[in-house]
């Protein structure tokens, strides 16, 4: 039997850091290197959804009814694009799931009692990734509850760091009482500019205070990755050759020879 798929929550209570960017081009990487690979948009704003190409009008079925009404994943996600990358897409319903979980008895594992069900589709993927809302709500927990590991990007800007405290005090609860074996995937650096000496301050610390969880791969600013949501594509499918596409080749790269060394 074929294992189930490999979760990883993608995770910053910070807006704007490049986290939806990242679960859309890592999840495509995996994608163009063979790897079937579902995207979970858990961020009510939807912007990974919109970002594959699902507008707002065509979701018929998404998250929220995955959460609270207990649809099928099956029957929630779609194909998009990208050849073996599949999308649960989010809607803004999902702003007031976090008022509905509150009453639910197993409200922090709803998610993850719908991922790791054995179906048809999950037979066919050897990742899910899940693009976590800005903020360590209900929504969060549940995505960190439901993973195997958590990645964390990380914007090359002063207080970078600061946040990150909070992150890591939720998954050490987490850790301790709901997800024993969940772990740190990686952090990495995102809209990185090796001109900028903040960029380069921010690396030096984070590599510092974090050591060999920060990726090697540094996620440029590039005005390629900026302009490929408006496409409804990854920057992968969008400009294949950009200084932004290559980082995230490297990036999925990196994860699987870290998987591949931590499984051996």
């Amino acid at each position: 039997m074929p294992d189930l798929p490999r979760i990883i929550a993608i995770a910053n209570q910070k807006g704007g850091v490049g986290k939806t960017t990242t679960a859309i081009n890592l999840a495509a990487a995996l994608a163009e290197l063979g790897h079937g690979v579902l995207i979970v948009d858990l961020d009510p704003q939807g912007n990974a959804s919109t970002g594959l190409g699902s507008m707002p009008d065509t979701r018929r079925k998404t998250t929220y009814d995955l959460l609270l009404e207990g649809i099928p994943l099956e029957t929630v996600a779609i194909e998009t694009s990208v050849e073996g990358l599949f999308l649960c897409p989010g809607t803004t319903d999902l702003a007031s799931a976090d008022i509905e979980l509150v009453s639910h008895e197993r409200r922090s594992f709803l998610l993850r009692n719908a991922l790791r069900r054995r179906t048809e589709l999950t037979e066919q993927l050897d990742y899910i990734l899940i693009d976590c809302p800005p903020s360590l709500n209900l929504l969060t927990v549940n995505a960190m509850v439901a993973a195997d590991s958590v990645l964390v990007p990380l914007q090359s800007e002063f207080f970078a760091l600061e946040g990150l405290s909070q992150l890591m005090l939720t998954l050490r609860e987490v850790r301790q009482g709901a997800n024993p074996s969940l772990r740190i995937e990686g952090v990495v650096l995102t809209m990185f500019d090796g001109r900028n000496n903040l960029s380069l301050q921010v690396e030096e610390d984070a590599r510092e205070a974090l050591g060999e969880l920060v990726f090697d791969t540094r996620v440029p600013r590039n005005v390629r990755i900026s302009e490929a949501p408006s496409h409804a594509l990854p920057v992968l499918e969008y400009d294949s050759a950009s200084k932004g596409s290559a980082a995230y080749r490297a990036l999925a790269s990196e994860i699987l020879a870290r998987n591949a060394k931590a499984a051996a």
